[in-house]
């Protein structure tokens, strides 16, 4: 056995303790029953761009304490009223939806795509949630002493809102809804993996929100924006893990019922092998790790390409 098999090998028995809290399925219920009891107030207009074969849309909804979240939602001009799989895209950390023709490549596919905008980071969409202690740099540590305010909830009702928008609209087949994304977007659509069944497929590429207190005292990813928050005020470390416990991947991954494939790099220490592993570990439902032993916090070409061929071949 060679030292990548032994590290794989290794890998894949990774099973650290859950840190989950009693009440972490009836914080679910509740959330998950303010999302869906909401009503999805939103609006969808058109947008002009240079590429004559992209339908693009600017789409404005609302998150459950009424922030307008903003995202892209295009579809390939050749498809008209078609209903089509929609694949729903959330951005790495201090990313953004970008420009409508950056996912000209899943339209090539027959795909409609909606590429969401994490609120407060570095698209358009702004942030209403107050924050009732203040933070270090960065948005992780918002309302991070309590799991009601914790700016994770927030973005994860968000991804879920979306999913809800998506699969009501009549030019979507809604047997047909993928969730994907990378870092930051891939732990957010494994949390909505976890809590939503209008997601057919998902794909978590390099995902954070794993094992997030081996992050914290480990990683380089925004998880040092938490321990630093803790470095300032350590009376708050408990309070701190007790929080992020409700939001980690690994803690809901058994919750997942959907085929799912994620990636993982060795070399990459924003979103560590060990987190990754200790949430895939746990998927009971179909699954895949593709494993790159040399790269670090990036998905490649290669990774893309298998992303595609997951994709259609499951919805094919």
């Amino acid at each position: 056995m060679n030292v990548i098999e032994k590290r794989i090998a290794e890998l894949k028995q990774y099973r650290p303790d859950l840190t989950a809290p009693k009440d972490i399925d009836l914080f679910w219920a509740k959330t998950l029953e303010e999302v869906h009891t909401k009503p999805v107030r939103a609006f969808k207009a058109p947008v002009e761009t240079p590429y004559p074969h992209i339908l693009a849309y600017r789409v404005t909804f609302e998150g459950v304490d009424d922030t307008p979240l903003h995202a892209w939602y295009v579809r390939p001009r050749f498809a008209g009223d078609q209903k089509l799989p929609c694949i729903v895209l959330s951005h790495g950390y201090t990313g953004g939806k970008g420009y409508p023709e950056d996912y000209s490549s899943w339209l090539m596919l027959g795909f409609a795509v909606l590429a969401v905008d994490v609120r407060g980071q570095g698209g358009e969409t702004g942030d209403r949630l107050g924050d009732p202690h203040g933070t270090v740099k960065g948005w992780v540590t918002k309302g991070i002493l309590d799991k009601d305010t914790c700016y994770y909830k927030t973005i994860t009702t968000d991804a879920l809102r979306a999913v809800d928008w998506v699969a009501e609209q009549s030019d979507v087949d809604s047997a047909k809804i993928a969730i994907s994304g990378a870092s930051q977007g891939g732990g957010l659509s494994l949390m909505v993996a976890a809590l939503s069944d209008k997601a057919a497929i998902t794909v978590a590429d390099i995902p954070n929100m794993c094992h997030m207190d081996f992050g914290m005292m480990n990683s380089t990813s925004s998880l040092t924006e938490a321990a630093e928050f803790v470095n300032r005020f350590p009376e708050h470390l408990e309070q701190v893990l007790h929080t992020l416990s409700y939001f980690d991947v690994m803690n809901l991954a058994h919750r997942i019922r959907t085929p799912i494939m994620v990636s993982v790099g060795f070399k990459d220490t924003v979103c560590m092998p060990e987190t990754i592993f200790a949430a895939y570990n746990r998927i009971e439902s179909p699954k895949t790790i593709e494993i790159y032993p040399f790269i670090g916090h990036w998905v490649e070409g290669f990774q893309r390409r298998k992303t595609a061929e997951f994709l259609v071949q499951h919805f094919s």
